[in-house]
């Protein structure tokens, strides 16, 4: 997936927690990129690194997230 990080939208993205983060500096941002892009980052690192992910990828993850798929016996 390629986005274009110079965008003003970029920049503009409305970076949110979740409200499960009970206000810990622990946590990831996510921000809705457009129509075609999903960024995360660490919260504590708001000019680090992002990782992008397609809208679908986003979707499928947070349905595992929500299903169970991930949790540790």
């Amino acid at each position: 997936m390629n986005v274009d990080l110079s965008e003003a939208q970029w920049f503009e993205a409305q970076w949110f927690k979740s409200s499960y983060s009970g206000g810990s500096q622990d946590c990831v941002e996510v921000a809705y990129i457009a129509a075609s892009a999903v960024g995360v980052r660490d919260s504590r690192n708001p000019s680090g690194p992002v990782l992008i992910f397609a809208p679908e990828a986003w979707d499928a993850f947070t349905a595992g997230v929500a299903g169970g798929e991930f949790d540790r016996p």
